[in-house]
């Protein structure tokens, strides 16, 4: 690592970061300033391999290096750090003054899931850059704290489709029906992403099933992939009324909705779906076939019970 060769010394950097022992965070550490953006690029990549403070504070002056593919590397290994001690080094990088240093520290603060992260987190869903709204909202998320449901609320009138996605998806944790009331306002956003993921997420609600009539209008959306969610989530919630509307998108020229048809079908297992399911038994997609045959045994056998 002394070698006058930047090739050298980033091969000595690589075998460092291979060797797996706790000691080389420390030779890596003093090697931060390296003149060579290249070995300062390994360096950030080799301190990958580590976990706990003393490796994040060396990422965290690799992440303000001026040198971006120094400083992204930096930002990607600080994302695969686990000790929760580690947030201690990197908050007070969420008020830096550069956007993607503030973007890098939040989004490494994610996986740490230490319960103090969630103030500056809220504080940064009020930051002018949206990439910066996203990360924070992905802090939040992943911490799954009942109080973060007004603010994540109110992120669905952001002006970035990003953001508004991002809260949506985040709202996934919660049970409560005020989350679930949230989803459905989502669902008829102008953009479709944020309806494709809010389509999704009110599937996992105890209270989804009340937004059942909006997801089925869901089922005629401009958009092939939010009806695919739409369709997901009413089967997955067993909603009998949806069967029609389901039903109709077996003809679609998109494989993977008629393969989320018959799937949803099968899980309803309704008789009304019998002349759906008829007609993609022979359908050229063989996952579209296997599934119809599989919703035509599990509505034969809701029969066979209900015979019995």
């Amino acid at each position: 690592m002394q070698a006058a060769d930047p090739a050298e010394r980033r091969v000595a950097i690589i075998a460092l970061g291979h060797s797996g022992d706790p000691a080389a965070v420390g030779h890596l550490a003093r090697i931060v300033a390296d003149p060579d953006a290249g070995v300062r690029q390994q360096v950030a990549m080799a301190l990958g391999e580590f976990d706990g403070p003393e490796a994040a504070e060396a990422l965290a002056g690799l992440l303000v290096d001026p040198e971006r593919i120094v400083a992204q590397a930096a930002a990607d290994s600080m994302a695969e750090l686990k000790d929760p001690a580690c947030a201690d080094v990197i908050l007070p990088l969420v008020r830096h003054a550069h956007a993607f240093v503030r973007i890098g520290a939040l989004r490494a603060l994610k996986e740490l899931r230490r319960k103090d992260t969630l103030k500056p987190a809220l504080e940064a869903l009020h930051d002018h850059d949206a990439a910066v709204r996203v990360q924070a909202i992905g802090v939040i998320g992943f911490l799954k704290l009942e109080e973060s449901i007004p603010a994540l609320t109110a992120l669905i009138g952001d002006p970035d489709a990003h953001v508004r996605r991002a809260a949506v998806s985040a709202l996934a944790f919660s049970q409560m029906k005020s989350a679930a009331e949230t989803i459905t306002r989502a669902l008829k956003d102008e953009d479709w992403m944020v309806r494709e993921m809010a389509a999704e997420t009110l599937g996992l609600n105890a209270n989804g099933a009340l937004a059942a009539d909006q997801l089925i209008s869901c089922v005629v959306d401009a958009f092939w992939q939010v009806r695919l969610k739409a369709i997901r989530s009413l089967g997955r919630m067993k909603i009998d009324r949806a069967v029609r509307p389901i039903g109709s998108c077996v003809s679609h020229e998109q494989a993977n909705l008629r393969k989320e048809a018959a799937a949803a079908l099968g899980e309803i297992a309704s008789v009304d779906g019998e002349p759906f399911l008829a007609m993609i038994a022979n359908d050229p997609d063989p996952d579209v076939r296997k599934n119809a045959r599989w919703a035509l045994q599990q509505i034969a056998a809701r029969k066979a019970k209900a015979g019995s």
